[in-house]
């Protein structure tokens, strides 16, 4: 095991990259898509909130895999239509295509996510911003919207742990993540040892995020409580 680490480290160093990088801007783009689907879900507009709705359902009740398949194989049929728009030079590169695909479907979960962290925010502390003379906008950005995500920190700390697993799956539209470079490996040697290498490239991420993420809900701490203000 230690051969195929110690011999092949730029290509685990490049794997690692790529997962991490994947699993980070996805989450992050996610986050971003996530905000205004969850501020349409609660919207008292029936139109609105039911196409919100209809969005989420459909990216959390199909596979992930299918959507990647459907973003890479898919799209990229439409490679004359994509080169005359100048959307070819994203929809042709594998990593793109799949950052794409967990990006959109990261962010149906953290709509759910911010949907339910929202709605958990005490009324006590909206009305103090109202006391204050805050706007509703105010409002929303300095006390909602603080209070709600770090209320959610542990469940996101989840989703991305989660989309780090499944980032796996990109391997298989020829990203040269760590499942990537661990199925080129195998190829080469027909050794099984080197899936074990990437079992331990992934757990060791998951521990950093563990970390990480248990520091940061230390630090807001204060904000999990269940009274009002």
């Amino acid at each position: 095991m230690l051969t195929l680490l110690t011999d092949n480290l730029a290509l685990w160093a490049q794997g690692l990259q790529n997962t991490v990088t994947l699993t980070l801007l996805s989450a992050l783009m996610g986050f971003s898509l996530a905000l205004p689907l969850a501020l349409a879900r609660l919207s008292r507009n029936r139109t609105i909130s039911g196409m919100a709705y209809g969005y989420i359902y459909l990216m959390r009740g199909t596979p992930l895999l299918v959507q990647v398949f459907l973003i890479y194989y898919g799209l990229g049929s439409f490679s004359r239509e994509l080169r005359n728009i100048g959307l070819w030079w994203f929809f042709r590169d594998a990593f793109n295509c799949g950052l794409l695909a967990f990006a959109l479907n990261s962010a149906a979960y953290q709509a759910e996510i911010l949907r339910g962290g929202i709605q958990a925010v005490p009324r006590g502390a909206i009305e103090a911003g109202r006391v204050l003379g805050l706007s509703t906008a105010q409002i929303f950005r300095k006390i909602v919207l603080p209070i709600a995500t770090a209320r959610m920190l542990p469940t996101i700390g989840n989703e991305l742990v989660l989309l780090l697993k499944a980032s796996a799956i990109v391997s298989v539209i020829t990203v040269p993540d760590i499942m990537g470079q661990a199925r080129s490996l195998y190829a080469q040697s027909f050794d099984l040892t080197v899936f074990y290498v990437a079992a331990l490239n992934y757990l060791a991420v998951v521990l950093l995020i563990e970390a990480l993420w248990r520091r940061l809900e230390g630090r807001n701490r204060w904000l999990h409580f269940a009274g009002t203000v």
